[in-house]
């Protein structure tokens, strides 16, 4: 019986791991997108950079509180020291030295210890400098989370362009297998040439190629999409939004003269974090030249014995306390101070430089994202227009084909030039939606840093 509940047990448990992972999840782009800043690995990291910054930012706060140490010690001289004192102290003869032991052989102290920081001006600097590194953090977790967003929309459109592929091979495959099998009855029949056949063959051997390649590429998307979602790559993912919807919606053409705010990007923000912890470097090596105050009061008992009688009721205890202030001033440091204020003027200088240097490459990446944009707006216009003329156009060479007024060759030319048109096509759409985040990640349209 215990073997049989044993068994039953480990099925139930290896059924419901088994269904556990093999969950199941259905995502709009967007959902896709709030799921992924959760669940990201990078994301989750990201959080914990801020995490550890509030830490940081605790860590030097408490370093100017009140700090309490306490210290218990024991000592058992095995082998007292001895001291020679003159002989005549204790009524010898002069000249000569008596050996003398000081002290009992065993003593114990406890000793608790009050510190406090009264003034020290790189405390106040490292202050401010931890509240920047927590700006910082929270500016690296906005870009991390704009990163995955855009990752998210690539590979989310990367899934929808390989199903789209894949259907349209087949349904390419399944027309060239129809009209292989007629031309090869008229051929039969004498009434058609042989290399109309193999013009056909050829043509259906490269859409298989394609066909088996497509199915690949979708395997490897998913698997892409799941990792970038923080989910096991063999997860069941269902995608509810169509890659002709997304491509709509992302047609907005009010981002071509949408202006910068500047300051609302996320490199112009890290970059400037970046000016303002050199900044406050410069003040931490000025403040090394400030005095350094500090106050202490002090606790302690001590108790004294030729054997181990501390716990005894009538062992004495001895106290003593000290209150007291130190002062550190520096005074000369041979130019060593002075040349680190102005190693990290110079390194102040560089941060505003290269923030100078970040505004205009920002603007620059806008304008070219604009450009970007707009041209793959164009050429999605266009690739719709395209692909209606080369259905109508192989539609025509299939009529005049089976009429005999057009050549096998000239049939592969319109099927090619059709399936070359279908695969634009779609490529253009996925262009269109990778544009478009691109544009919304300069602008900082998202504003992912409130969520």
């Amino acid at each position: 019986m215990r073997k049989l509940i044993a068994f039953t047990f480990f099925i139930f448990v290896s059924i419901l791991g088994l269904a556990q992972e093999r969950k199941s999840y259905a995502f709009s782009m967007e959902e896709a997108v709030s799921f992924a800043l959760d669940s990201n690995y990078t994301a989750i990291n990201a959080r914990r950079d801020i995490a550890k910054a509030l830490k940081q930012k605790w860590e030097t706060t408490a370093t100017g509180l009140p700090q309490l140490d306490g210290s218990i010690s024991y000592n058992n001289n095995l082998k007292q020291p001895v001291t020679l004192i003159p002989a005549e102290i204790t009524g010898g003869e002069p000249g000569t030295f008596t050996p003398v032991t000081f002290g009992t052989q065993q003593n114990a102290t406890a000793v608790a210890t009050l510190n406090q920081l009264i003034f020290d001006g790189s405390y106040l600097v490292g202050l401010q400098a931890a509240r920047a590194f927590l700006d910082f953090s929270e500016n690296a977790n906005e870009k991390t989370q704009l990163e995955v967003r855009r990752g998210i929309i690539n590979a989310y459109g990367s899934v929808l362009l390989s199903e789209e592929l894949v259907a349209i091979f087949e349904k390419n495959r399944t027309n060239l297998e129809q009209n292989l099998f007629e031309i090869r009855k008229v051929f039969e029949n004498g009434l058609e040439e042989e290399e109309s056949v193999e013009q056909l063959e050829i043509t259906l051997l490269d859409i298989e190629t394609q066909l088996s390649n497509a199915r690949r590429s979708k395997s490897i998307a998913k698997q892409m999409f799941n990792v970038a979602l923080g989910l096991n790559v063999d997860s069941e993912v269902t995608l509810t939004d169509s890659l002709d919807d997304l491509a709509a919606k992302n047609i907005r053409l009010e981002y071509l003269t949408q202006g910068l705010d500047v300051q609302e990007n996320i490199d112009y923000k890290i970059a400037f974090n970046l000016t303002e912890q050199r900044s406050l470097e410069m003040k931490l090596e000025k403040s090394r030249a400030l005095p350094r105050l500090n106050a202490f009061l002090n606790y302690g008992t001590q108790a004294n014995s030729d054997s181990f009688t501390f716990f005894d009721s009538e062992q004495r205890w001895f106290q003593s306390s000290i209150l007291g202030v130190t002062m550190n001033i520096p005074i000369f440091s041979s130019g060593m101070r002075g040349a680190r204020t102005q190693r990290a003027r110079i390194a102040l200088d560089q941060a505003e430089t290269q923030l100078e240097e970040t505004i205009q490459n920002v603007r620059l990446e806008l304008n070219s994202a604009k450009s970007n944009y707009q041209f793959a707006i164009e050429k999605y216009e266009n690739a719709q227009k395209n692909i209606a003329l080369a259905e109508r156009i192989e539609n025509k060479n299939q009529i005049k084909f089976r009429e005999g007024l057009a050549s096998s060759f000239e049939l592969r030319q319109a099927q090619t030039q059709l399936y070359t048109a279908q695969q634009q096509y779609f490529q253009s759409m996925l262009d269109l939606i990778n544009a478009t985040a691109t544009v919304e990640t300069v602008l900082n349209t998202p504003q992912l840093r409130s969520q």
